[in-house]
């Protein structure tokens, strides 16, 4: 499990305020489509939920599952409203939410969960890893202090839950990484959450792919839509970890460096 030497905090003020890069960002993302959509690979035409971050809806995921769709794949949004957190009947329909799309397409699903989202993501395949072909996370905070983060207050006000309660809900201990290949996209600049607290747990089917981005635009960020597609495009049962080499090296960092 990932380890950490000294107890977490929250992002800085400084790195709070820098969540206003998420505007240019998604600007980015539109200028970049052509070059985005040349160089990612085509999919193969199979179910992929995206699950929307804490107090969003799937309004937020639009851009992100539009682009998805162009590429080939059957993206969906999870049909809840907003994510308020775990409020009584959510889990129940979310999982039936993934039957659904796997029942209709024949097949697995992958799963795209936006920070909140991405650890419902982890939750759901570790219920049902046998529907479940691959997890994404963008910045989602399951390792460490639940309260390294600046929202922990806001889910705690809109869910009703306190963040100490987090084991309690399905799929068993948030940090222990699902049994399916996992792929956690973060930013040290995140000005949400710990970065450190959105890594994945070192394991052969598992991974951390950092980008330069917001919290906030991690669902648009080109680096990230790049990632997120690369992840989507391999073969089910053929996993393999994410290529840095050559000029991916300028946009995606060693994670392991200081």
């Amino acid at each position: 499990m990932t380890a950490h030497a000294h107890p977490l905090k929250p992002p800085s003020r400084l790195l709070f305020a820098l969540e206003l890069r998420t505007l240019p960002e998604l600007g980015s993302f539109v200028a970049s489509l052509p070059l985005l959509t040349a160089m990612t690979p085509g999919g193969d035409g199979h179910p992929v939920l995206v699950l929307p971050g804490l107090v969003t809806s799937d309004r937020s995921t639009v851009p992100l599952r539009g682009f998805l769709k162009s590429k080939g794949y059957a993206a969906h949004g999870w049909n809840l409203g907003r994510n308020y957190g775990p409020l009584p009947g959510i889990e129940r329909r979310m999982v039936d939410r993934v039957k659904e799309l796997a029942d209709v397409s024949g097949g697995k699903v992958s799963i795209v969960g936006w920070s909140l989202g991405g650890i419902y993501a982890r939750q759901l395949a570790k219920m049902m890893p046998e529907l479940v072909r691959g997890v994404i996370t963008l910045g989602s905070p399951f390792n460490g202090d639940p309260r390294a983060t600046n929202a922990w207050r806001l889910y705690e006000f809109t869910s009703g839950h306190k963040v100490d309660d987090r084991e309690r809900h399905m799929g068993g201990a948030i940090s222990e990484s699902p049994p399916v290949p996992s792929t956690a996209i973060y930013s040290r600049t995140d000005g949400i959450c710990a970065w450190q607290s959105c890594l994945e747990n070192e394991l052969p089917h598992t991974e951390s792919i950092e980008v330069e981005a917001s919290h906030c635009g991690l669902g648009h960020h080109p680096a990230a839509v790049f990632a997120i597609c690369d992840r989507l495009a391999q073969k089910d049962g053929e996993w393999k970890p994410f290529d840095r080499s050559g000029w991916r090296s300028l946009f995606f960092p060693d994670p392991k460096r200081r």
